[in-house]
C-alpha cells in the first residue's frame, strides 16, 4: 500500500516517536537486535537550553505544535505539557488536604553500582545519562531521595505512556475480586460490539494478561499496519487526506481480526488495554477518568490533579494517556506496597495486590519472545512482575517511565524520563542494576 499523500511529510522520526506512545518493553526484542543509536548529550537537549515556548508568542525553532510535537527533542517538552497539544479529561484530586509524604533524605545520588557493561556509575550519573526528568525513592513511606531536572517540578504532571495500562489492570482486577467482572467470561458479555473482532471469542482474563491473539502490527514504515489505524483513530496523528477509517478508538477496535489462538502466549498489545478499559467502564457505568478520581486521587489525598488524553468522542487512552506527578505516583506505589491501603482508606483489596504481585504464567511469557529482554519476568493484570527474591513488580512505559515496588526492601521508586529512544532495549539491563543497588543500600 502506498503512503497516503502528505503522510511522509510528517517525517519518520516524528512518526516513530509519536507511535512510541503505544509501546512498552514489548518492543525490546526487535530493538535489541539493532546497533545502539548515537544519543545526544543530555545537557544539549535540556529544555533550559532549547527554550521551547518561552517567548510571547513563541516563534520559529522555539515553537512546539502539531507539526513537530513528536520529534526529538521537542518530545522533552511535550511529556510535561501534553494537554496544551491534545484534548484531555481531568482526574480531580478533590478538596481534601494532601496526604503526607514525610522526608528522610539520604545521600543516594552518590551511590555507586555497576552498569550493564560492568562500569561503575553513580545513581546521579545514571539518572542524567538516561534523560531522567524526575526520580523519587521512598523507603518505608519516607522520601529518601528526590531529584528533578529538565524544568520538571514536584507539581509537574508527566506523560506516563504505558504505565497507564497498570491502572486499568488494577481497576479490572478489583472488579473481578468483587464479583462484578468474571475473568473467565467472554469479552462480548460486557462489550457485544466486539463480537466480529479478535475479542469475539476471547476471555477477559486473556485481555487482562495480554494472552489474546489479535492482529495488531507495529510497523512504522507501513501505513497499512494497524498501528497507523490506531494513531489516526485516537488523534495521535493527523489523518491523511481522504481518510475513511475509524473516527475513534472504540470503532477502531471493532476492525481488528483474530491472529492465532488465544491463551497460548503473552503478546504485548496496547489495544488489549483499550478493550479492558472499555469493559471496566461498561461494568461500572463510569468514565475511566472519573473512576480514577473517585477510587484513587480523592481517597489517597493526592497533591495535584492528573489528566488523561482522550479521542474525538472523549474515549480515554487507557493504555497510554495518563499524566501525573512523581509525588502522586509515589503515593500509588506506597499504597501497593502496603497491600492496597493508604491515607486511612482501602483503595484496593489486599487479595488484588497479592494476585498481581504473584505474576502470571511464566511459560506463556517465554513463548511471547521477551525472555531475553526481561529474563524471569511475567505479566499479570497489566503489571510486569520480576519474580526476583524481593518479590518486585513494576509498571513501565516507553521513554523511561516506572513505578517500581520492592516489598522486601520496603522501597518504591518513581522514574519519569524523556529518553530519545522509545523502547527499553538500551537501558533496561542497567535499570535492573539500579533497582538492585537502591534496594541493597536501603535494607
Amino acid at each position: 500500500m502506498a503512503a497516503p499523500p502528505g503522510l511522509w511529510r510528517l517525517g519518520l522520526s516524528r512518526l516513530a516517536a509519536a507511535l512510541g506512545l503505544l509501546l512498552s518493553a514489548g518492543a525490546v526484542p526487535v530493538m535489541a537486535q539493532s546497533p545502539a543509536p548515537t544519543l545526544p548529550p543530555p545537557d544539549s537537549v535540556h529544555l533550559d537550553r532549547l527554550g521551547y515556548m518561552s517567548t510571547f508568542p513563541p516563534e520559529g525553532a522555539q515553537r512546539v505544535d502539531q507539526s513537530n510535537a513528536y520529534k526529538y527533542p521537542q518530545l522533552r517538552w511535550v511529556v510535561q505539557h501534553l494537554r496544551e497539544l491534545q484534548p484531555t479529561r481531568n482526574i480531580r484530586r478533590g478538596s481534601a488536604p494532601a496526604s503526607a509524604l514525610p522526608a528522610d533524605p539520604k545521600p543516594l545520588g552518590a551511590l555507586q553500582f555497576e552498569d550493564a557493561k560492568g562500569q561503575k556509575i553513580s545513581l546521579e550519573a545514571w539518572a542524567q545519562s538516561t534523560y531522567t526528568d524526575a526520580l523519587l525513592v521512598l523507603h518505608r513511606g519516607r522520601v529518601v531521595y528526590e531529584r528533578y531536572d529538565n524544568q520538571m517540578q514536584p507539581s509537574s504532571p508527566h506523560l506516563l505512556f504505558s504505565v497507564t495500562k497498570s491502572f486499568t489492570g488494577l481497576m479490572a482486577a478489583q472488579l473481578a475480586h468483587e464479583g462484578r467482572l468474571d475473568p473467565q467470561a467472554l469479552v462480548t458479555r460486557y462489550v457485544p460490539e466486539l463480537a466480529g473482532s479478535a475479542w469475539g471469542d476471547m476471555k477477559v482474563r486473556e485481555v487482562m494478561d495480554m494472552t489474546g491473539a489479535v492482529r495488531f502490527r507495529e510497523n512504522y514504515t507501513d501505513p497499512s499496519s494497524e498501528i497507523f489505524g490506531y494513531a489516526w483513530a485516537s488523534g495521535l496523528l493527523p489523518r491523511p487526506a481522504g481518510y475513511q477509517g475509524a473516527g475513534n478508538v472504540y470503532d477502531f477496535l471493532k476492525t481488528l481480526p483474530k491472529d492465532g489462538e488465544h491463551g497460548q502466549a503473552f503478546t504485548y498489545r496496547t489495544v488489549h488495554s483499550e478493550v479492558l478499559g472499555w469493559i471496566v467502564s461498561r461494568v461500572t457505568g463510569q468514565h475511566w477518568a472519573d473512576l480514577m478520581s473517585q477510587q484513587l486521587w480523592q481517597k489517597m489525598g493526592m497533591e495535584e490533579d492528573a489528566y488523561v488524553m482522550v479521542d474525538s468522542v472523549g474515549t480515554p487512552l487507557q493504555g497510554a494517556g495518563l499524566n501525573a506527578t512523581a509525588r502522586d505516583l509515589a503515593r500509588v506505589g506506597e499504597m501497593l506496597r502496603l497491600g492496597g491501603r493508604f491515607n486511612g482508606q482501602k483503595i484496593f483489596d489486599a487479595a488484588v495486590i497479592e494476585d498481581t504481585a504473584r505474576g502470571g504464567d511464566r511459560e506463556r511469557f517465554k513463548a511471547g519472545g521477551l525472555q531475553a529482554a526481561r529474563p524471569g519476568y511475567s505479566y499479570r493484570n497489566q503489571w510486569w512482575v520480576l519474580h526476583n527474591a524481593d518479590g518486585a513488580y513494576e509498571a513501565a512505559g516507553v521513554h523511561g517511565q516506572f513505578i517500581h515496588i520492592n516489598p522486601a526492601a520496603q522501597m518504591v521508586v518513581i522514574k519519569l524520563s524523556s529518553h530519545p529512544v522509545a523502547g527499553a532495549a538500551f537501558t533496561h539491563a542497567t535499570t535492573l542494576k539500579a533497582w538492585a543497588a537502591l534496594a541493597q543500600a536501603l535494607r
